[in-house]
């Protein structure tokens, strides 16, 4: 689509290539570009950088910066606004807008490509890295790209697609939240429309849902309402399409809504006439039924020994090996390819070792669930060093501390969350370290406790506002402190 003279608002440029994707996407379209932010120029400077570089190799003129505030004129005088996901619909300056947009919108409205779609709380962005190391392996046409919430925008490789081409998405509860409903503005409003429809834009071939579990309770007023999003991810498909989803009851409700076929994951083996996988003496089985109840033969689809640990993470294996199975991917090529994966930067990450410890890196787990999975997978290796810990978003975190019994030492990072694991913790009698403000004092504690042949690993079970920018910058920063001083 061409933007040739359109005023284009691009609200949030952020530190993770979301809003520079998008500014880029619009200059290249001819668009004249503000860019405006709540954080200030020093903040913002390495974003700030690429795009005006960005101008200069374009043969264009430097973007128009807002930053430390929004200015509601903005708004009113905008052709288009993009928003970032983590701006509420409700927004003030959205409600004056002409017409809201998010990168994802724009994608969908010009992407060829056959698409895949991941959502769920927890393991999303370790199935969708998976599922796309599915798809590029061996193949013979066409290439598969990654993007969406794994902080790759898919503007940044929209131009590059085909037909013959698939696209795997990581879409949270907020993207897809954006897609359901849009913001609108009073004029839309009055017309009873969105400029954002899910159902015309966001049609994946195949659907995943993992895990879900309570999250972003300091945004949503309850589960409900926060599953509602998700569901958006599968509203669109049709009949041809595949929908992956738990055995558990949202996933029962996924699976008796979506107009695709679905297909069930889960821990234990599943009765007859039903489709999809589930994990049987350490392997992830799949058996499929035709239109006419006929079943294909069992096949194994993920192997016992990957080189990713934990049974999670082997239902997140299984839940990538089912939506490519179920259009299509051979058994053994689907093993072939899950059997070389090594995971994903910020997930039960192995970055280094010395003096006979191990360090782990698992930053993304911003749910007490997410950290106790990480408990349980790494405590059954070796001893384990717990640092955990950061800022609460109206979660309960008892999951957390009944599984940190099984750590060796636990060490808090400062803030409201770990407040409430420091109560839960006193209550079992379990001892801790800190909490610490600072991350170097974080790290020599837990170095101080490791002996040769401990693990010491990050799973915060937190949000990461304070101490850091988010859960990349904080595992980041993790991995240099702890190559720096141990």
């Amino acid at each position: 689509m061409d933007y040739s003279g359109i005023k284009a608002l691009v609200m949030g440029l952020g530190l993770h290539g979301g809003g520079l994707a998008v500014a880029r996407f619009l200059l290249k379209r001819g668009a004249e570009v503000t860019v405006t932010d709540l954080r200030d120029e020093k903040v913002l400077a390495p974003s700030i950088e690429e795009l005006d570089a960005a101008c200069k190799e374009m043969g264009r003129q430097p973007v128009r910066y807002v930053l430390g505030k929004h200015e509601i004129e903005d708004f009113k005088n905008a052709g288009i606004v993009i928003k970032n996901p983590g701006v509420k619909p409700d927004s003030p300056f959205l409600q004056v807008a002409k017409r809201i947009e998010t990168d994802l919108s724009l994608f969908l409205s010009e992407s060829p490509a056959r698409l895949f779609a991941v959502t769920g709380s927890k393991g999303k962005s370790t199935t969708a890295s998976a599922l796309h190391w599915i798809l590029k392996s061996g193949r013979k046409e066409g290439k598969a790209f990654l993007g969406g919430n794994i902080t790759v925008s898919p503007l940044t490789f929209l131009d590059d697609l085909s037909e013959s081409d698939d696209v795997v998405l990581e879409l949270s509860s907020f993207q897809l939240g954006d897609l359901k409903q849009g913001a609108r503005s009073n004029e839309q409003r009055a017309m009873g429309k969105t400029s954002l429809d899910g159902g015309a834009l966001l049609k994946p071939s195949a659907a995943i849902i993992t895990a879900i579990m309570a999250d972003h309770m300091d945004r949503y007023t309850s589960m409900e309402e926060y599953v509602d999003d998700k569901r958006n991810i599968y509203r669109g498909q049709e009949p041809s399409d595949v929908t992956v989803a738990g055995d558990d009851e949202w996933g029962k409700s996924f699976r008796s809504q979506t107009k695709a076929r679905p297909l069930i994951w889960s821990h234990l083996p599943l009765g007859e006439g039903l489709s999809g996988g589930w994990i049987e003496n350490g392997r992830g089985l799949a058996r499929i039924y035709n239109m006419d109840g006929i079943s294909g033969e069992i096949e194994e689809l993920v192997p016992d020994c990957l080189l990713t640990p934990g049974e999670h993470q082997k239902l997140n294996m299984l839940c990538a090996a089912l939506a490519s199975y179920g259009l299509g991917v051979k058994a053994d090529a689907i093993r072939g390819a899950l059997s070389t994966f090594s995971g994903i930067e910020h997930r039960l990450e192995l970055f280094h070792e010395a003096n006979g410890i191990r360090f782990y890196n698992d930053s993304a787990a911003t749910i007490p669930e997410a950290a106790a999975a990480c408990i349980t997978a790494l405590a059954e290796k070796a001893p384990l060093i717990l640092v955990t810990g950061g800022s609460d978003k109206n979660l309960d975190f008892s999951p957390l501390a009944k599984a940190a019994s099984k750590a060796k030492t636990i060490i808090l990072l400062a803030d409201s969350g770990s407040e409430k694991i420091a109560s839960m913790l006193k209550k079992a009698n379990i001892p801790w370290c800190g909490p610490f403000d600072n991350l170097d004092k974080a790290v020599q504690c837990a170095i101080s406790k490791a002996a040769k042949g401990d693990i010491i690993a990050l799973s915060p079970g937190c949000a990461s506002f304070g101490l850091f920018l988010n859960e990349f910058d904080r595992g980041r920063k993790w991995k240099e402190a702890c190559l720096r001083l141990c």
